[in-house]
């Protein structure tokens, strides 16, 4: 069995004129959970853009650096910052060794990125990654449909819910919004 550290789940949703992005707070190596206070999202661009990570952390590290050098080259715009590092991790030898999925987002733009080129907008507005992202996608989009909590809310209770299914999604969630 293949050895590995894993940071897992990621969601961001975009409700009305608010975009929330959350991550919970595990690490773990093969089935034992090393911290579980991690900090998996960063607001950029003095907080007009949020990104997360979900898979090795090293990796992950390594392209929020690139992709914040790729918004400062762009002067912020969002989609051509994603759009070139998913040019770089794709084809630079080194990036595409990486081991990671990212979500980025202002408050106009959700993208889910990934080392194979990807950038994905979501077409209702919330995007999920790691292992607990399935379960976090689905409560987030029942939570939109049927209530009227904000999109930090829906963020916060589809996060739990999540870590209360998977076991490599833990309870400690952060969450960064972008208000319009």
């Amino acid at each position: 069995m293949e050895q590995k550290v894993r940071s897992t789940t990621i969601l961001a949703v975009k409700k009305e004129n608010e975009v929330a992005l959350g991550g919970d707070g595990q690490v773990s190596f093969n089935n034992t959970v090393l911290k579980s206070k991690a900090l998996k999202i960063r607001t950029l661009l003095n907080g007009k853009v949020v990104a997360g990570f979900a898979g090795s952390t090293a990796d992950a590290l390594t392209l929020f650096n690139k992709f914040e050098t790729k918004l400062q080259e762009s002067s912020g715009n969002l989609v051509r910052a994603a759009v070139e590092l998913a040019k770089d991790w794709r084809s630079d030898r080194v990036l595409r060794r990486l081991e990671a999925m990212m979500i980025i987002a202002d408050r106009d733009h959700i993208f889910t990125l990934s080392g194979n080129g990807d950038v994905i907008e979501p077409d209702d507005g919330i995007a999920s990654i790691g292992s607990g992202g399935a379960y976090a996608l689905a409560s987030a989009r029942a939570l939109l449909l049927n209530t009227k909590l904000s999109a930090k809310e829906i963020v916060e209770k589809s996060m739990n819910i999540a870590a209360t299914i998977c076991v490599f999604t833990n309870h400690h969630i952060t969450v960064e919004v972008i208000p319009s």
